[in-house]
This record gives structure tokens, sequence and C-alpha cells, in this order.
């Protein structure tokens, strides 16, 4: 896996922006997720080349698109880790939070964090809508990202209200969103946001195609958003009077 990672990153524009040891770190990050990945329900990718490239080297591309050197990011939905893990140990001086609604997975990270001597990363275990409406949390981090198949509307709900002004969140698709992207512009525009980019990159090593959504936060989310969970999916944000009122 260290080998296809630091190849990976050369090919990213990356191999002299990261620590001399990211790659080793990666590694060892996968041979880890491979091994919990037994016993417990990590990732459906159980190979380690498809480990290096479809989860490490697809994280890393994030780093094209922004700079977080001594910024502060919440992964939310991390899951495995992805991608506020394999940003911190890239970009060490990020600070990291994970936001995932499973403890045990929270567990199982705070011991790879441990291993790996990572420092200034926080997991958090609450449900999103949830922790999106904390103070503590609301509107504090320079950095949001999701990478999760949810619709980009809900995502935007559950991830802006984290996002600071001035700050961005980075929604991971695929690159046949355009429909998702025009039909989130008008819940993007209600949580206080506008689209500022788009970066699609290709997986190296792979035939993958993968597209970052840059979403800028140019004023305050309104306090009554993110909604709960239930109400989010039985109606998604659309033009005109925001539903849920």
């Amino acid at each position: 896996m260290e080998a296809l990672i630091r190849t990976g990153l050369a090919q990213l524009g990356q191999a002299g922006h990261v620590p001399p040891n990211a790659p080793a770190l990666l590694a060892r990050y996968g041979e880890m997720l491979l091994e919990k990945n037994q016993v417990m329900n990590l990732t459906a990718i159980t190979q380690p080349q498809d480990v290096a490239t479809l989860h490490m080297l697809d994280c890393a591309a994030l780093l094209g698109c922004c700079g977080f050197t001594g910024k502060t990011l919440i992964d939310v939905g991390t899951g495995a880790g992805f991608p506020g893990m394999v940003l911190k140990i890239l970009v060490p001086s990020l600070e990291v939070t994970l936001l995932d609604s499973l403890n045990k997975r929270l567990d199982w990270l705070d011991q790879v964090g441990q291993a790996l001597g990572l420092e200034e990363l926080e997991t958090i275990h609450a449900r999103a809508e949830e922790a999106g409406r904390h103070p503590a949390l609301r509107e504090r981090f320079d950095f949001a990202a999701a990478r999760a198949v949810a619709d980009l509307r809900l995502l935007c709900e559950l991830c802006l209200p984290f996002v600071k002004v001035g700050g961005r969140f980075l929604a991971m698709k695929g690159p046949d969103c355009g429909g998702e992207i025009q039909d989130a512009l008008p819940a993007i525009h209600l949580l206080g946001g506008e689209i500022a980019g788009q970066l699609d990159y290709a997986i190296p090593h792979t035939q993958v195609t993968h597209r970052v959504i840059v979403v800028h936060k140019v004023t305050h989310s309104p306090e009554k958003y993110p909604r709960r969970w239930a109400k989010m999916q039985k109606s998604p944000l659309q033009p005109g009077p925001a539903p849920g009122n």
C-alpha cells in the first residue's frame, strides 16, 4: 500500500507538500482498517490496493481544492475516518473533528490516532442534525467535509451549520451529480452558502473519477436548521418558502 500511496500522491501533485512519513502512516492506517474490518463492518473495500487507491488517494485528492494548513475541519458521518483521518495525516496542523453516530467506530478511530501519534484529533459521538445545533459546534469550523451517498440537499442542511462564515463545505460525490447540484442550489442559498467551484479528478492507479463540490459559506445559517432527520428526508429544502416552518 505504501508504494501505491507514495506514487499516487506524486500523481496528484502533492508529493512535496505532505510529511515524508505520510505514505507509511496511511499504509499503516489501511492495515489497521483491514484488520479491524474482520470483526467490525467498516468498509466493503477489502483488497489492500483498493484501500490505498479508493480510500486513501481518493481522500488525498481534496488537497487539490483547498489549503488546510492550520485550519479546523469536521468530518460529518466519518465512518471509518474518511476523509478526516486521511487529511489529518497529510496535513498535521489541521485540527480534525470526526463526528459519527456509532460510538464503536469512534473508539477504533481513537485507537488509530493514538497508534499513529496524531495530535489535535477529536472524536464526537452524536447525530449530525443534533450536533449542528450545539453552540460549541455550530459555525465553529473552517471546513466541513462529507463523503456520503446522501442527496446533496440533505448533506448541505447537515453540514453547512457547522461551517463558520467564510469557511467551506466539501461534498465528495461522483462525476454525474450535475442534476443534484442544480436541485440543491435553493437549499445552499437558504443555508447561507453558494457554490464556489468543483474539482473533478481521477483517482491515481484506477479508472475511477470523482468530484468535490465546494460550497462557500457567505452568511449565517438560520437557527432552525438542521431539522430532524425524518423531516429532512420527508421534505428536502426546495425553492420558495422553506419547509418545516
